[in-house]
């Protein structure tokens, strides 16, 4: 396949891109459609629909701006939550929850996923289907695959996706998602969409755009099929002892909740945790100020859906909520939209300050994280590995704390 786009484009060649995107759709573009469209036709798409399909699909450069664009400013966690977890959202929740009460308990008797979790992923990802995406996504994923960055990846969803139009007798024109080729009700990628997308309205069609019963019967299917543990919670807010060591936050340290519970650590209402052998560990999303949570195994499995500990959290409090339960019993924290350029500062007076935390990215990582934590313990700070207010400027980042955050 030919991979006529350079790996390394600034933002400001992408924008020549976007100006003469007609030039290049006419010559490497269109010959990189044909290599597509003969791998489709060899891997079982019937050459009638791949010639129709290929025909029709265009280049698109705002996909490859949007591939290779970083945000301007780190997510904290309260900005992230106050986004996502709210008040129209949890009344919303139940609303839908009770329009599908009956397929909803089937499901759940089924497949051992909790109605309320079911409701919440939906509302994350498409607030219940009122947006699903306006971009055409067999042109963003022809666009990703021939790119060269993750060519690999996009050509086998591309090919899975074309399979579906085919298998579903799907309309090419509203095939619509995000960006990246994410679909549906429940922005399922044409791979998740052929192995776990299932019939949920009985009509012989699996249509993630139209059908709410498909949509969630998919759901429900997809997150049995990643190893959902059947009557065990996401996890639970908790309160933390004052002596608690952060050092002993994070996957790696996974303890029996028995443990944890002889280590002083409660729920957030101040009860026991009990005894239990069932592992779970100790997350603090917003550093020693905000809330903290002990995460158990189907808390993985939520990040097998979405890879951050922020939706899984979300995801938790709001199914939590939308079937009555509180919201958060500790108050979110104050913190500042800190821009990308100043988690870099942070890094690199690290680094010179003798705490590696590898080349400056403007990433809040593992590395970072602990470089902070050591910095913390030698200031006597609470060594959380949090980039607080008190770290950022006793770190000479700022003198004075930056905007904060909106949370809603």
């Amino acid at each position: 396949m030919s991979k006529w786009i350079p790996r390394k484009l600034g933002l400001s060649v992408l924008s020549l891109l976007a100006a003469s995107s007609s030039v290049y759709a006419n010559t490497d573009f269109e010959q990189c459609k044909t290599e597509l469209s003969q791998q489709a036709v060899a891997q079982g798409v019937s050459g009638e629909t791949a010639s129709k399909v290929f025909a029709n699909i265009q280049y698109q450069p705002r996909v490859i701006t949007l591939d290779r664009s970083q945000p301007e400013f780190v997510q904290t966690f309260p900005g992230y939550y106050g986004k996502r977890v709210t008040a129209w959202r949890i009344g919303k929740g139940r609303e839908m929850y009770a329009k599908h009460r009956e397929l909803l308990r089937k499901l759940s008797h089924k497949y051992g996923v909790p109605a309320h979790y079911l409701v919440a992923f939906w509302g994350l990802e498409t607030n219940f289907g009122s947006y699903k995406g306006k971009m055409n996504v067999l042109n963003s994923l022809a666009t990703l695959a021939c790119d060269e960055r993750r060519s690999t990846y996009f050509t086998k969803e591309l090919i899975t996706a074309v399979k579906l139009l085919e298998r579903e007798s799907l309309d090419q024109t509203q095939m619509v998602g995000s960006w990246a080729g994410a679909m549906g009700h429940t922005q399922f990628m044409p791979s998740a969409y052929m192995n776990y997308a299932i019939d949920g309205d009985g009509d012989g069609q699996i249509n993630l755009w139209e059908s709410e019963e498909d949509a969630l019967a998919s759901a429900a299917n997809f997150l049995s099929q990643l190893g959902w543990q059947p009557g065990f919670r996401w996890g639970r807010e908790v309160n933390l002892p004052e002596n608690f060591d952060y050092r002993d936050t994070g996957y790696k340290n996974r303890q029996a909740i028995t443990n944890w519970d002889q280590m002083g650590i409660t729920k957030a209402n101040g009860e026991s945790l009990g005894s239990s052998d069932e592992k779970g560990y100790v997350v603090v999303p917003a550093g020693h100020n905000g809330p903290a949570f002990i995460a158990y195994h189907n808390f993985r499995i939520i990040m097998r859906w979405n890879n951050s500990e922020f939706y899984a959290i979300s995801v938790g409090k709001l199914a939590d909520q939308i079937a009555g339960e509180a919201g958060l019993i500790k108050p979110l924290p104050e913190l500042p939209a800190y821009e990308r350029n100043d988690i870099i500062k942070l890094q690199t007076a690290l680094n010179e300050l003798g705490y590696d935390v590898g080349k400056p990215d403007g990433i809040i990582g593992p590395a970072t994280r602990s470089g902070i934590r050591e910095y913390q313990l030698s200031k006597n700070l609470v060594a959380d590995g949090f980039p607080g207010l008190d770290v950022m400027e006793a770190i000479g980042v700022f003198s004075e704390a930056p905007k904060q955050e909106k949370q809603s």
